[in-house]
């Protein structure tokens, strides 16, 4: 399926801001009932997923595009693989054949492309699968730590932890429920509760 919206790009190369810019219109309409969130951090912000979906399903979608480079990219596979229910690699032309041998078979793949009339076209080349290394103590940290003690406190599991630092907060609520009760909490957190996404709250 392909999909096109009109941007002037010089050299018929794409650059990552158009891309996200009309990926997020596009998901805006396959998903109306979604939160889309652009930039999302994970491990603390240390590493963002360039556009993420969620409602009852988390999926995330990171742009390579023809300006880009593919260095950073195994780094951002950890962290991803570790979270995400799915994941869709957008890639540039450019750098398509060696993505496409560094993502785990379970990504789906789209590929970005300027054409001679200066518009950005997105072809799907494999629909993402559920993700089979999800960890639960990954996902407990996209919480801030007030949301994961809220959650001890109501499963009766924050004795002994409300004055001790984050993480090991974060490994009690990922010791004190199994994945899918946890993955429903943290999904719903973050599309339904929290609204100050750049606060430094998450941090505390």
């Amino acid at each position: 399926m392909s999909m096109c919206r009109t941007h002037f790009q010089k050299m018929n190369q794409t650059n990552d801001t158009v891309i996200r810019e009309e990926l997020i219109k596009q998901l805006a309409k396959d998903y109306p009932n979604y939160r889309i969130i652009p930039e999302l951090g994970i491990w603390h912000g240390t590493v963002r997923i360039d556009v993420a979906v969620v409602n009852g399903t988390l999926r995330g979608f990171e742009i390579k595009s023809d300006r880009d480079t593919l260095d950073r990219l195994p780094d951002q596979m950890q962290a991803y693989n570790a979270i995400f229910d799915e994941v869709t690699l957008v890639v540039g032309s450019r750098h398509f054949v060696d993505a496409f041998k560094l993502v785990p078979e379970w990504w789906g793949i789209k590929t970005a492309h300027a054409t001679a009339d200066g518009s950005v076209c997105f072809n799907t080349i494999r629909d993402p699968k559920d993700n089979p290394e999800q960890d639960s103590i990954s996902i407990a940290r996209l919480l801030w730590r007030h949301e994961a003690l809220e959650k001890l406190e109501n499963l009766g599991k924050a004795g002994g932890i409300r004055s001790k630092p984050r993480e090991v907060v974060y490994q009690r609520l990922a010791e004190s429920q199994d994945l899918k009760p946890l993955k429903e909490y943290v999904w719903d957190v973050l599309k339904s509760s929290r609204q100050d996404w750049r606060s430094g709250v998450q941090l505390a």
